[in-house]
């Protein structure tokens, strides 16, 4: 028995549903469109399942954080979601918890779906506090009593502790959405994988976050190998030694070369770093072997034979879970080695899965998507349950199922 409700647990028919999605987009800020809809084509299987069961469906979705250039309203993810959805799908302009918003709510049909604007847009919703006190927010108490059923799909937030995350499942029933419920399902299956060998492909710039995975990882024997690239080999490679100018202004530098250095020194065997590298000379693609380090140039990718290393290994995986670029992947003379990455997971045939972001574009771009087993919605989210860290969001799931069996 699952230790949080799914969608099959509630008749939907005639109620009124709250459903959290996470609809965050890249945006182009120089034309506005959307680089990647992939989440919105997710979480449309969703939104369509609880409107054909007879719900009167709420969207309630975020897009940016205040302060970026893409804070925006959701007028644009509501054309796109009844797209993908197929059925009409009304975008509730300028407000969440205005009277007219709780009119509307209050007058909804069976199989009715309107989205409501940008949670964010709340300053309520940009503070993180524990679940007890996001069910006491003003926010939290006029929406909940309109509504009969929580559903969670918002994986990719699941690791924040916000109000429309965390504060509605104190209140009402509530059930993981379907890609809350592949994700956690996927995500497990791949950290309790028995199917040998395991491998780690731990790229980007979350280093932090990344080291948590790792340790976690080696400790738990989740893996085989640990194959850096992106910063988090950069950080590794500092930390045995090497001379990498730039990284000294990251946050939390010093604790990061310590934290490598221990891992490093306890796992040598199993943690793999770049033999040669790849830089930025004046745009110019140039490759070095490590023993040409410290230059005067940003290290960008992994070099031709650590790619080609890389890929054999990942070839010959039986599990394989991959997060972040191998470098700077939107400069297309530094994206070879998140390509090489990308195609030798796809080509192992083994069972794969991916963290959301650059290395699922770069899955994406190359048509290789229906040869991943599964490709995460979530960043952050993805790595922190990876790393067996526990989710505000699924917390919150669980603790509405064991208010039910009281």
């Amino acid at each position: 028995m699952s230790s949080f409700n799914t969608m099959d647990d509630f008749d939907f028919s005639g109620k009124t549903v709250l459903v959290r999605l996470d609809l965050n987009s890249p945006i182009d800020p120089q034309t506005g469109d959307f680089l990647d809809i992939r989440r919105i084509e997710k979480h449309a299987i969703t939104v369509k399942e609880l409107s054909e069961k007879g719900a009167k469906v709420v969207v309630l979705a975020h897009q940016g954080r205040p302060g970026s250039r893409d804070f925006t309203t959701l007028e644009k993810h509501t054309v796109y979601l009844q797209k993908e959805v197929g059925l009409p799908i009304e975008y509730i302009e300028g407000g969440l918890i205005s009277p007219g918003v709780v009119e509307k709510i209050k007058e909804m049909n069976k199989g009715e779906i309107i989205l409501l604007e940008n949670v964010r847009f709340l300053s309520e919703e940009n503070i993180s506090q524990p679940s007890d006190v996001q069910a006491k927010t003003h926010f939290v108490g006029v929406l909940a009593p309109l509504a009969d059923i929580y559903v969670g799909d918002a994986f990719a937030t699941a690791h924040r502790s916000q109000s429309s995350i965390v504060g509605f499942p104190e209140l009402l029933p509530s059930c993981a959405g379907r890609v809350m419920e592949k994700e956690i399902l996927m995500l497990s299956e791949a950290r309790n994988s028995d199917a040998r060998p395991s491998v780690f492909s731990a790229g980007g710039a979350k280093v932090r976050d990344s080291l948590k995975v790792i340790a976690h990882f080696l400790d738990r024997e989740v893996v085989d190998t640990i194959l850096t690239s992106g910063l988090v080999a950069s950080v590794f490679l500092v930390a045995k030694g090497y001379k990498i100018g730039g990284l000294e202004y990251m946050e939390n530098y010093n604790s990061l070369i310590r934290k490598a250095k221990i891992l490093y020194n306890d796992y040598p065997d199993k943690i793999i770093l770049p033999e040669d590298l790849a830089a930025d000379k004046y745009g110019e693609r140039i490759e070095l072997p490590l023993s040409e380090l410290p230059i005067p140039y940003k290290i960008s990718d992994i070099g031709s034979k650590t790619a080609k290393n890389y890929s054999e290994i990942l070839r010959s995986a039986k599990t394989i879970i991959a997060n972040g670029p191998a470098g700077i992947f939107e400069d297309e003379n530094f994206s070879k080695g998140t390509n090489e990455i990308a195609k030798a997971i796809a080509e192992s045939g083994g069972f794969t899965v991916v963290g959301g972001g650059h290395i699922a574009t770069a899955i994406r771009n190359l048509n290789l998507g229906d040869k991943i087993t599964h490709i995460s919605t979530g960043g952050g989210a993805c790595i922190l349950f990876l790393a067996g860290e526990k989710l505000p969001a699924i917390e919150a799931l669980k603790k509405a199922k064991e208010r039910e069996s009281k």
